[in-house]
């Protein structure tokens, strides 16, 4: 068959990244939104999403991807994804009106012979609760991770499909594209491809509470996780890929979904949830490590000392706050006089009511009693520690993800505290 033309409805972060991969991959592509204003700035290349490489990518294969606000262009397309971002309130649960809405609106707008498929994450028995007479709506698992979008949507592990029938061939539209990526396809049941990404995300979680239940244990009897965590990689049953390094819980949004829809489904169902509960309860422990840290080091004595904070953003290489660890130490330091400085996050995000935006990393450390990094960001990796200790008023460093080099730290003086090894 000739190639088909492929659309995405939803110009979000799933929907936009997915597009532009699509059109990466040769095939000619649409975007659509209900939002013109969204559509004008994609149109003229202002990206709502920050991806390292989307923009490049965008460039490079602008000739094969169009973007519009009128969902009638969607009946010239053969595969459509339903793909907008769905958000989450302070439980973990999904809004869903929105993808309903979406749903309803390409349904209306598709030729009856297009094939539609919901690419959001979407409860068990959503798509099948969605199916409409004489139109069938499948279902595809999506894998993308924030900050790392562009390597996900163009090199994907494998793809995997609900569908009404597993053992029924692909539509061919559907299966064209697919096999252009390379990658195994796994055919499966709606509901279970639906659980098959909450399942990957519960199994990454509980790596991620292994390695912070036992980095914290590290920090109290001298041992180092850094040096324990290579030694479980080379463990062929673990592997070299494992979620093994400890961090300040879990954010983001989508795993914190994830795993209240366990428990929910848990609790309506009769099934036993318990170690995901314990997961969560893990997960809000580690994000308060800061400041604990920030109490026995410093603030139990100066409980108004001044506080720097390098990063905001939940993760680095991206401009989301979805329960960033940082926001959430900076709201409990009320008192506290505060710098902060984000590359990509203003430091209004924080409304703190003492808190000064600083211009750049060094300048957030300027006369500050201790100085919390607390984003990864690359470029927070050039800081050196002596250069800091000039800066700053005090002594005490927090860096959870080790991004400074912890003997330049401690060789300037600081009192240096990471996740999973004792404090100097």
């Amino acid at each position: 068959m000739t190639r088909p033309r492929i659309a995405y409805a939803g110009m979000t972060h799933l929907g936009l990244c997915s597009a532009i991969a699509a059109a990466a991959q040769g095939f000619a592509t649409l975007g659509v939104d209900a939002d013109a204003s969204l559509i004008a700035r994609i149109t003229a290349g202002e990206l709502p999403v920050r991806e390292p490489g989307l923009d490049d990518l965008l460039r490079s294969h602008r000739d094969r991807i169009n973007f519009s606000a009128d969902a009638a262009a969607l009946r010239a397309c053969d595969l459509v994804y339903v793909a907008p971002d769905v958000p989450t309130d302070g439980f973990g649960v999904s809004d869903l009106s929105g993808i309903d809405t979406l749903l309803d609106i390409v349904l209306a707008n598709t030729r009856d012979d297009a094939t539609i498929v919901i690419l959001s994450q979407v409860p068990p028995g959503f798509t099948r609760a969605r199916q409409r007479p004489g139109r069938t709506i499948l279902y595809q698992v999506e894998t993308l991770v924030f900050a790392r979008a562009v390597e996900r949507a163009t090199k994907p592990e494998r793809f995997i499909l609900g569908c009404l029938d597993p053992d029924a061939p692909l539509p061919p539209a559907w299966q064209t594209f697919l096999e252009s990526f390379g990658c195994p396809l796994l055919s499966m049941r709606l509901e279970s491809a639906e659980l098959a990404k909450i399942s990957i995300n519960c199994a990454l979680a509980a790596s991620v509470t292994t390695a912070n239940t036992l980095a914290e244990l590290c920090e109290r009897v001298g041992a180092d996780w850094s040096e324990i965590g290579p030694a479980l990689k080379l463990d062929a049953r673990i592997g070299p890929y494992a979620y093994l390094a400890p961090g300040l819980g879990l954010a983001g949004g989508n795993i914190e979904r994830d795993l209240a829809t366990v428990m929910r489904l848990s609790d309506q169902h009769g099934t036993d949830a318990g170690m995901i509960r314990a997961i969560v309860a893990n997960s809000i422990h580690r994000k308060d490590w800061a400041l604990r840290e920030l109490n026995e080091a410093l603030l139990a004595t100066s409980p108004q000392a001044r506080i720097g904070v390098l990063g905001l953003a939940y993760k680095e290489n991206t401009h989301s706050v979805k329960n960033s660890a940082a926001l959430a130490l900076i709201a409990q330091l009320a008192v506290c006089p505060m710098r902060a400085f984000d590359p990509a996050v203003p430091a209004s995000a924080a409304r703190h009511p003492n808190l000064t935006a600083a211009s750049n990393a060094l300048e957030a450390a300027r006369d500050v009693d201790a100085l919390a990094i607390m984003t990864p960001w690359p470029e927070f990796r050039d800081l050196a520690p002596a250069d800091l200790a000039l800066l700053m008023r005090g002594r005490l460093v927090l860096d959870p993800y080790r991004v400074l080099d912890a003997t330049a730290a401690r060789a300037a003086g600081l009192d240096y505290r990471t996740l999973g090894a004792r404090a100097s």
